[in-house]
This record gives C-alpha cells, structure tokens and sequence, in this order.
C-alpha cells in the first residue's frame, strides 16, 4: 500500500448544488495522494461541461442503472451495478455521498472488509418538502443502516449529533472552501458602485425555499434581491424586485457575491452550506434561516443572525447599516479562516481515509 495511491471510489446519487461542489474540492485537493473515482446519477440540475470541472485525473462513471423513482427492482439493479464496479475499480476504501447513494451503498457494501463511509450532507429527513409519513420513512432508513459495517462522517456538529443518535460508529468533518482560490478570484474584480443588493446562491429548489425568499422580496419592494442561480422552482420568484442570474461557473458566481451586501439563506434543511462559509469569507452580513447546519456556522448576533420568519429576516436585513454590522462581518471572516478552511477539510479527510485503511 505505500507504493501506491489509496483509491477511494465515491458514490453519488445527486450529481448537483453542494455534493457536486464538495466532490470537486476533494478529489482536486488529494489528486497527489489519493485516486478518486466517482460513480454518479446525473440529474436536470448537473452542469452541462461538469466533466471539464473536475480535475483530469479524477474519473467519472455514470451509474446507469439508477431510476429517480426508486422502486424495488431499479434499486436492485443500481446495488447489482454498484457490486460490478466495485470488482471493476478494486478501490480500497468507498464513501457514499447524500441519502440515495447511502441508502443503495450501505446495502450493497454490507460485507465488505474494506473501510466504507457515508456522509449525508443533510439528512433527507429534515426536507419539509415531504410529509411527516415520508419524512418517518427516511429516518428509520437511516436508523436501520447505520447498525452496519459503514462509519457516518457527518458534515457539521448538527449533522454529527444525529448519526449519533443511530449508531456511534460515526465522526464529523466540517465542509471548507479554498480562500485561496477566492483571493485570487476576488483580486481580478475591479471595484464598482452597486445598488445595495440582499442575494443567495444555489439551486432554486425545495430545499432552499425560494417561497420565503420570495416573501422577503415583496417586503422590501424598494431593495434589489439577486439568485445566483437556477433551478426547477425559479417560477416561485415572482416578486418584481428578484434577479435571477442562472448557471454561473465558480469565478462568475463569486464575482456577483462581492458585488452583493447581505446574504441570506432561507434553507428548509442543510448539511453544511459551502455558500454561507464563502459569502461569511467575503465579509458579507449573513442571514440564515434556523436550520441544522446553518446554526452550527451561525451564531446569533455574534457572526450573523439567525430568522424563524419573513418578517424577522426583513428585521435583519434593516440593521445592515448597524455599526455593530461591521464587528460581526470581521468576526464571520475570522470564523472561516480558522475553522472552515480547504486545506483543514482536506487534511482531515486524508487521515480519515489512512487510519481506517491501516485498521481494516
């Protein structure tokens, strides 16, 4: 094994939004020790050229098999196609990324020897977009799963205090961003007067509740809100004052964020937003809604504000101009060098990933 790079074969069900950026950052960041294999499900939010964004030593193989329907027999053949190439790939450990790919992989890799893990990037079982019966299901799922061979690496303490809750054989790693790269990104913007802008980014979809963001923006009918974006539900930002960018590539979406002055989040559930840790890192005022994964990066009133209603994200929005406004941005910008950067994800995941192989 020291004479050659440990391959890890990743499995993702949700090619898109915040697994999709991880899996870049990753794979990019342990190319020179690490061999990386990604077995996907593509989905309509998957980037075009997404091949052209990975690093070129890092290959992508589409899981075939895999039906957004989930009945009994696709799965059945997605877990027969993930067996096949595991014999075809021989990694020496597997990680299996958001809820699908965990719940086929555990499954398929139950008896495996080598080192197998399962991070959730938010439990399915906070998506308010499903019924409280719905909801039941996918926590007993997790419940059932976590009793196997396969640690959980949470992705936030929120995420991390919950796998506890099913099984012990669990740890954490917090989501980074690479401010490096953004410091040179940032460095080729010229600087340029704005309207005063309230923005987010990602996927318009459930999970990010663009309703609430909508309601925000008929508030305050005289701000401009900006979604560095796209998705399926973009129809629900009707408000006039709403500007949707569409698909932008890392440097282009950046480049709209500084141009932004207070982020808000209005999430339904999360992991640990990659968006939120780089609006904080850029020294915008950040607004989240009350959620796992956005409270355990917020902390009211110290590093941003955290709202339960339109009306108290409205509230937040007006202290913009605040002079304790300015503590708080330095205060979020501190908070991400020292505890949400790249090179500390990465470095933990490389040691992750060494220690379990020794003890396997």
């Amino acid at each position: 094994m020291d004479n050659k790079k440990i391959k890890v074969m990743h499995i993702t069900m949700r090619f898109s939004g915040g697994i999709f950026t991880f899996l870049q950052d990753l794979t990019s960041g342990l190319k020179d020790e690490i061999e990386s294999v990604i077995i996907y499900a593509p989905n309509p939010n998957t980037p075009e050229n997404f091949r052209s964004l990975f690093d070129k030593e890092v290959r992508l193989i589409r899981a075939t098999s895999y039906q957004e329907d989930h009945n009994p027999l696709g799965d059945n053949n997605t877990r027969n196609e993930l067996k096949e190439l595991f014999e075809q790939e021989q990694p020496d450990v597997i990680h299996l990324h958001g809820y699908h790919a965990g719940r086929l992989g555990r499954k398929a890799f139950e008896s495996l020897s080598i080192p197998v893990f399962y991070t959730p990037h938010g439990y399915r079982f906070y998506s308010e977009d499903h019924n409280r019966l719905t909801r039941s299901l996918f926590r007993r799922t997790e419940q059932s799963l976590a009793k196997g061979n396969c640690m959980t690496v949470a992705c936030s303490k929120g995420e991390f205090a919950e796998a506890l809750g099913f099984s012990n054989n669990a740890t954490y790693i917090n989501n980074g961003i690479d401010t490096k790269k953004i410091d040179s990104t940032i460095k080729e913007i010229p600087s340029k007067d704005h309207p005063f802008t309230v923005f987010t980014m990602g996927l318009i979809n459930p999970q990010k509740n663009p309703d609430l963001f909508n309601e925000i923006a008929r508030a305050m009918p005289e701000v401009r809100f900006l979604w560095i974006g796209d998705g399926e539900d973009k129809w629900k930002l009707s408000s006039p004052n709403i500007e949707i960018t569409g698909w932008l590539n890392h440097e282009e979406a950046i480049q709209k964020m500084v141009e932004g002055d207070v982020f808000i989040l209005t999430s339904l559930w999360e992991g640990l937003p990659i968006t939120l840790l780089e609006a904080m890192y850029l020294k915008k005022l950040c607004i989240v809604s009350n959620v796992v994964g956005n409270r355990d990066v917020i902390v009211n009133g110290e590093n941003g504000y955290i709202c339960d209603s339109a009306a108290a994200f409205v509230n937040a929005i007006s202290h913009y101009r605040d002079e304790e406004t300015k503590e708080i941005i330095e205060t979020a910008h501190q908070d991400i060098i020292e505890n949400y950067s790249l090179e500390q994800m990465i470095s933990s995941y490389r040691n992750l990933y060494k220690e379990n192989l020794k003890q396997s």
